[in-house]
């Protein structure tokens, strides 16, 4: 685990390193010629590279750069904790219906608690619940199913957060530059437009950074949940062909595990062969 996360910290800052070093507006158009044969004159173009623009989005762009990050991660993540190989290993189904096949629901049991993930999980529960008949069995199943949905969607749904909230985001820190380009404008008066224009064209720069994380987050969100989703299901119909003609009738009141059973008979109920209460 702290090798993945270490992975994709160097593939994020390898990125970001890369990102800052691409100039914009690299060619300079060539000046054009007036009819007479002189060249007209024209503005000269600046360079800047993409850090340069994105320093000019002013203070928002440090938390529009944080979810930047925070989406790639919840990106990386994601994909590994839906892929097949971590919520139903193949190795993990292959040794557990050969074990449902034997009738050693006890070697299932002690297989699955001692390799975890998704589908050993929800098979460990159901088994524990064996001699609870049918219905405690299937309940028992759903609810682990619900669990295990839960710890995949929990990560998952923080991506559309951001996909909500990136773009309100820009759009403070637009609004904010706003503010300051106008109350420039009303104390100097309008006598330069182009750096009304200027400053404006800078506030934007928040507004489509904002754009830029939101779009992918919510991409990335809808694809990850669908992919999770199926790896649900592909549980669900393993562990539906598992349990099938399942003999409850020969495990009544049997229990399977290492899990300690709390529920007592009520102390005011008399045991058999006990002698009642001395009476005068």
């Amino acid at each position: 685990m702290k090798t993945k996360h270490a992975s994709l910290a160097l593939l994020i800052t390898c990125g970001l390193l890369l990102i800052g070093t691409v100039p914009v507006n690299a060619q300079t158009p060539a000046p054009a010629e007036s009819p007479a044969g002189e060249a007209a004159k024209t503005p000269a173009v600046t360079h800047k590279t993409l850090f340069e623009q994105i320093k000019e989005g002013g203070w928002v762009m440090f938390p529009i750069g944080l979810c930047s990050v925070f989406t790639l991660y919840l990106i990386g993540d994601g994909i590994l904790r839906t892929a097949s190989k971590r919520t139903s290993p193949p190795q993990h189904e292959a040794a557990v219906k050969e074990l449902f096949r034997s009738g050693d629901y006890v070697g299932a049991y002690n297989y699955c608690k001692a390799n975890p993930s998704p589908l050993t999980n929800v098979l460990r529960v159901g088994i524990s619940l064996l001699g609870d008949g049918k219905q405690a069995t299937e309940e028992g199943i759903l609810s682990e199913l619900a669990k295990e949905n839960s710890r995949l969607q929990t990560w998952i749904s923080y991506l559309s957060v951001i996909g909500v909230c990136t773009p309100m985001i820009g759009l403070l820190g637009t609004v904010t530059g706003m503010i300051k380009a106008f109350a420039t404008l009303g104390s100097s008066g309008i006598g330069d437009p182009s750096s009304l224009a200027a400053a404006i064209g800078e506030v934007l720069v928040a507004t489509a950074s904002g754009l830029f994380i939101a779009i992918p987050a919510f991409g990335a969100f809808y694809f990850l949940r669908n992919r999770s989703a199926a790896a649900m299901h592909h549980i669900q119909d393993v562990i539906a062909s598992l349990f099938r003609k399942m003999p409850y009738e020969s495990m009544p009141g049997v229990h399977i595990g290492e899990e300690q059973l709390y529920a007592a008979i009520p102390n005011w109920v008399q045991a058999p062969g006990e002698a009642g209460p001395a009476t005068e």
